[in-house]
């Protein structure tokens, strides 16, 4: 049996993406205990289920999102990684990431298990107050990521914050 439906089962090529459509795509792929790419966070405009293992999530514009990346082989973990991306406009500059098409703007990029949970946690802490992640100052994910790259905690987003970023987003608007 041939064809593209054969191929997409047996882990063949993802079908093209409609270069109009301006749309951010994440592809998924979850093959238990080797490679486990998931989203933490964000508001998909989008989702197209390829076969059991795979899928494509697609981000509007503007949208913020956290991806997650995890892959071992027979001799441990080879990566683990989050990057927290702000989906970009058709020609708008960006940058390139591995299973994100085109790019997008990298706001937080961190490897190594141990950092990532750090950054789980960080998330988890400001969904506690009552805060959606995507929402939050995009300063604030490259904030995390410096500080963590430093080794160093990063500083909670308090609502306080969150509510002098909204107010600032709204006079820039």
């Amino acid at each position: 049996m041939t064809g593209t439906a054969d191929s997409r089962l047996r882990g063949g090529p993802v079908p093209p993406v409609h270069p109009d459509d301006n749309l951010t795509h994440v592809e998924l792929t979850h093959v238990e205990k080797r490679i486990e790419n998931w989203i933490r966070f964000g508001r998909a405009a989008h989702e197209q289920i390829l076969d059991r293992r795979r899928r494509i999530i697609s981000y509007r514009p503007g949208s913020v999102f956290a991806f997650v990346r995890w892959a071992a082989n027979e001799f441990g973990t080879v990566i683990s990684r989050i990057d927290i991306v702000r989906a970009v406009e058709h020609g708008e500059a960006h940058q390139t990431l591995p299973f994100v098409r085109p790019g997008g703007e990298i706001l937080l990029k961190i490897e190594g298990w141990p950092k990532v949970e750090q950054v789980l946690r960080h998330i988890d802490a400001v969904e506690a107050v009552g805060i959606d992640p995507c929402d939050i100052a995009p300063d604030h994910w490259r904030h995390v990521a410096s500080r963590i790259n430093a080794g160093f905690a990063p500083r909670a987003y308090l609502v306080e914050r969150h509510q002098a970023w909204i107010k600032r987003r709204s006079t820039e608007e």
